[in-house]
């Protein structure tokens, strides 16, 4: 196990991979054609996919989730909306993976983003302000508590101990199957 002290200059180091939450709301998980879009939109943007899962969310999931913004009056419609149907999680990598995702997803305002960032993800599938399609962290104390919420067992300081320099220096391959990426198996020399 690393110190904190090694564990922060890690974090620190401009060239570490940053997590990030990223969720596929109901609305594009309803939609195949959409739900492989976007999956193909963060594969094309060089997102590393460290962990990948589908589920519903129980609607007392979504108040704990959403508490921040209990008694706002688009409350009620988002907990409704999120507990309607299958999400997909993820956790993504990538350096500036935060600012990188929400450049990608786009203005929450689905109207906005059909205007500034038309090509977003938010300005191509977003239906309504609700059904905007995804969810991504705004900072890396969310990214956490966020990705501690929908992988629970998944240790960050364990990824950064062995997965995050494998993934950082490469190479790397994307299982299709699985829907993630992890580090090449590099062949060795061959016999002497």
């Amino acid at each position: 196990m690393l110190a904190r002290s090694e564990m922060t200059s890690i974090l620190r180091s401009p060239h570490a991979l940053q997590l990030t939450l990223a969720l596929i709301k109901p609305d594009a998980v309803a939609h195949p054609l959409i739900l492989e879009a976007v999956h193909q939109q963060i594969l094309s943007n060089k997102f590393l996919i460290v962990r990948m899962r589908e589920l519903l969310w129980r609607k007392e999931d979504c108040q704990r989730f959403y508490h921040e913004h209990e008694g706002r009056f688009f409350y009620q419609r988002l907990v409704e909306f999120m507990a309607s149907g299958p999400i997909r999680a993820y956790i993504l990598a990538r350096q500036d993976a935060i600012q990188l995702w929400r450049k990608l997803m786009g203005p929450t305002r689905v109207f906005r983003a059909r205007h500034i960032a038309p090509d977003s993800i938010r300005g191509s599938f977003g239906l309504t302000d609700t059904r905007n399609t995804t969810h991504g962290s705004d900072s890396a104390v969310s990214a956490s508590r966020e990705i501690a919420v929908f992988f629970p067992d998944f240790s960050e300081q364990r990824w950064y101990e062995e997965e995050e320099p494998q993934l950082r220096c490469g190479p790397v391959h994307y299982c299709p199957e699985g829907g993630i990426h992890c580090a090449a198996k590099t062949e060795g020399p061959g016999p002497a």
